[in-house]
């Protein structure tokens, strides 16, 4: 009698911790949802108040001037957040961290302020790097009314070169009409911190331009805050380099260059369309599969708090650097307490100066601003829930990024897990099988052009996978013969060149608790005398473990063997077998180093050194670049090497996983129009490791058990509707189960 009131209590003592630690969660959420537009113009209003700032509107032509450049959620200390998402505390108040471009002074700078509390800003301090390091001017990312000037520049320079860009191409710069060249601007800007020097390659601006170059690249110096004073300092055409446009005309004229006539361009020639060709062997009269919801959607989203199958967590978009999952949690514990991207850098060869200088470093791009919107039934399915995005960057207002975000639920196709025991004689004893329906949550980033897509799944059995698909237009320049050895011939005078897609991701793990540890697994081969037959040995796997006790150790290095094991566990916490609770990371990636360790632009970015390193968690440490590095990798503002260079204890602390992924593009033929996503997606998965005591999806009532009956009819168990839905099929579910000769 006792016992079964013990049991009760504790039931409904586990109950009740549940449904406070959901309550908490939710309450907690909204500490990382993104500024409202509200926000954002309260921030401005309060900032444009303060006399001593002297900030104008950030469309204002001139360059000189003070105004904000960036606006975003400055995110609370981890250990404040904690106090509301574990106890049910107060939130910390909301502060916006905004980023103020001072050009109207003696010595220009940027200036970073933590704003706030939001909706009612009072006040504003000074943000700082980790060693106080000082942001250059030249640093900053471009500004629309920068390229403004810069077209200008262009402008007077083509018209100088009109002629020649006429009959090399058939397009001109300006007064064109159908026949118009574009541009794409390099970067960084320089070779040195500092500089402010751009290479501008022309297009032809036809629809997919970017892989239209027409063989004539300038390099532009824009330093000076008085666009009158920029200067073309180079002039590249036809594989032949100039001092200017003047020395480059001159000799055109006296016809002591090699020229170049491009073919006549016809615009029925669909190069660079997505307009289908060639024949298809696809009906066009029927839609292919769709994704339904049977009965309506299985998760819950309110604000930017997400609920499925028992995972939940937050998430924003960040507008420097794009998608994050905060306070991950799963059947109410924290797995994770931050999943977030942190950059992504496509770094490029060529024989063209715009070529080799690419190096391209996508959050100085402000890489999360460029969220577009999806298109139902393309880059989502249909039945998704959408949601819009608010980012203030380049602005003189919030701007609304409609549909930028999409959250669904689907099936892989793929059953999670099932298994058909045969009885040997033509039957079977049972079969049994799992669906497997996972949880996506999607934005994009189309930084020019390319187009990547960042998802994040979420798995009934306690399984994250964080993936980023690649797709867009190849970056692509003018062909010349010596180009073959850095890319591939895709159109007459056009080469695709090689590229190194990197992806680097911030992992704050809390297995468990805060306190864990990391080790590493790896196979060696062992011989062992034969118990059974003496005088024979057996040769077999025997699993190494390494205990990594400081950063350095943590750090791996690409170019030297990685463990195929990558274990975080409490030390303090087990699970009913006796093994430490944990979680692993398990790659799906073929990346590697994209430069030299220390050769100039790589100490930018010092974090692609390593597919993986761990460190303590650190507030001061919170992501691994900046908006800055782009435009100034040789001196960063952020060093991430300066995170691990102390090589502090990590063995029962707050742990950090800093993890890298990517892969090389070598663009071929089937490139063209556009990349595809086969192939091109890379990420890492979030694995338990005995931190349950079984499977957790055993909970999911979507198991299908199938055993013979008595009568040879199969007795069918299963906790779901026995039919599905009309819009996927009206029949129930059937099973045979025997195989015999016929």
């Amino acid at each position: 009698m006792w016992s079964c009131w013990g049991l009760l209590v504790l039931f409904l003592a586990a109950s009740g911790s549940a449904s406070r630690e959901r309550e908490w969660a939710h309450h907690g959420a909204s500490m990382f949802a993104d500024l409202t537009p509200r926000e954002m113009r309260a921030v401005r209003d309060f900032l444009h108040g303060q006399q001593e700032l002297g900030l104008t509107l950030a469309k204002g032509t001139a360059l000189n001037k003070n105004s904000i450049l960036l606006m975003e959620l400055h995110v609370p200390r981890k250990h404040e957040a904690l106090r509301a998402l574990d106890r049910g505390q107060a939130k910390p108040p909301r502060q916006a961290r905004v980023v103020v471009q001072f050009g109207n002074q003696a010595q220009p700078n940027i200036t970073e302020y933590i704003v706030g509390p939001l909706p009612f800003p009072t006040a504003f301090e000074v943000k700082t790097f980790k060693g106080d390091r000082r942001i250059r001017f030249e640093s900053r990312p471009i500004t629309s009314v920068e390229y403004v000037h810069l077209v200008k520049v262009l402008e007077r320079a083509a018209e100088k070169a009109r002629r020649l860009l006429h009959e090399s191409t058939g397009f001109t710069f300006t007064n064109c009409g159908d026949r118009c060249l574009t541009y794409s601007d390099i970067a960084p800007r320089g070779l040195a911190s500092g500089e402010r020097r751009t290479w501008i390659m022309l297009q032809k601006f036809v629809e997919g331009y970017f892989i239209h170059p027409v063989g004539f690249e300038l390099l532009i110096n824009h330093r000076d805050l008085d666009p009158e004073k920029w200067t073309v300092e180079k002039v590249w055409y036809n594989g032949q380099y100039f001092d200017s446009v003047e020395e480059l005309m001159e000799k055109y004229d006296q016809g002591t260059i090699e020229k170049v006539k491009l073919p006549e361009h016809d615009p029925a020639d669909l190069y660079s369309t997505f307009v289908p060709r060639g024949h298809s062997n696809t009906p066009t009269n029927i839609h292919g599969a769709k994704l339904v919801e049977p009965q309506g959607p299985r998760y819950h989203v309110d604000g930017n708090f997400v609920e499925y199958a028992g995972w939940s967590f937050a998430f924003r978009v960040r507008s420097s650097a794009g998608l994050q999952i905060f306070d991950l949690r799963f059947n109410g514990e924290r797995v994770a307490y931050e999943v977030s991207l942190q950059e992504a850098i496509a770094f490029y060869s060529g024989d063209t100066p715009a070529a080799m200088q690419t190096k391209y470093i996508d959050a100085g791009w402000a890489m999360g601003t460029s969220d577009y919107e999806l298109a139902p039934g393309v880059d989502c399915p249909e039945v998704a829930t959408f949601k819009d995005m608010y980012h203030y960057y380049d602005t003189d207002k919030p701007v609304r990024y409609r549909n930028a975000l999409c959250i669904f639920e689907m099936t892989t196709a793929m059953p999670l897990r099932r298994h058909f025991n045969s009885d040997f004689k033509g039957g079977y004893n049972f079969f049994a099988g799992l669906e497997n329906h996972v949880l996506v949550i999607r934005t994009t980033s189309t930084v020019y052009n390319y187009d990547y897509i960042w998802d994040f799944h979420f798995y009934q059995n306690g399984v994250m996978e964080s993936r980023v698909s690649a797709t867009g237009y190849i970056h692509a320049t003018f062909f010349t013969p010596n180009g073959l050895n850095y890319g591939t011939k895709v159109y007459s005078y056009v080469l695709g060149n090689l590229h190194t897609h990197l992806i680097h991701y911030k992992v704050d793990l809390d297995v468990a608790g805060r306190e864990n540890n990391f080790e590493s697994m790896k196979l060696k081969f062992v011989n062992v005398s034969n118990p059974w037959s003496p005088g024979h040995t057996i040769q077999q796997s025997f699993l190494s473990k390494t205990q990594h006790e400081t950063e350095r150790s943590a750090a791996f290095r690409f170019g030297k063997k990685f463990p195929r094991y990558l274990h975080f566990y409490n030390p303090k916490r087990e699970n009913k077998w006796g093994h430490k609770r944990g979680y692993r990371i398990q790659f799906n990636s073929h990346a590697h180093s994209v430069l030299p360790k220390g050769w100039k632009e790589e100490n930018g970015i010092s974090w692609s050194r390593y597919p993986l390193a761990v460190t303590r968690h650190k507030d001061s440490e919170a992501t691994s670049s900046s908006i800055y590095t782009q435009n100034d990798p040789w001196e960063p503002v952020v060093s991430f090497e300066d995170y691990i260079r102390n090589n502090e204890n990590i063995t029962n602390q707050d742990l950090v996983a800093w993890v890298t992924v990517g892969f090389l593009h070598v663009p071929h033929s089937e490139d063209i129009p556009n990349t595809a996503t086969p192939g091109n997606a890379v990420g890492f998965f979030l694995r338990p490791f005995n931190f349950f005591d079984e499977d957790p999806s055993l909970a999911s009532r979507s198991t299908v058990i199938v055993r013979p009956g008595k009568d040879g009819q199969p007795k069918i168990q299963r906790w779901t509707p026995e039919v599905v839905g009309h819009c996927v099929t009206d029949r129930p579910f059937t099973y045979n189960g025997t195989y015999a000769g016929v």
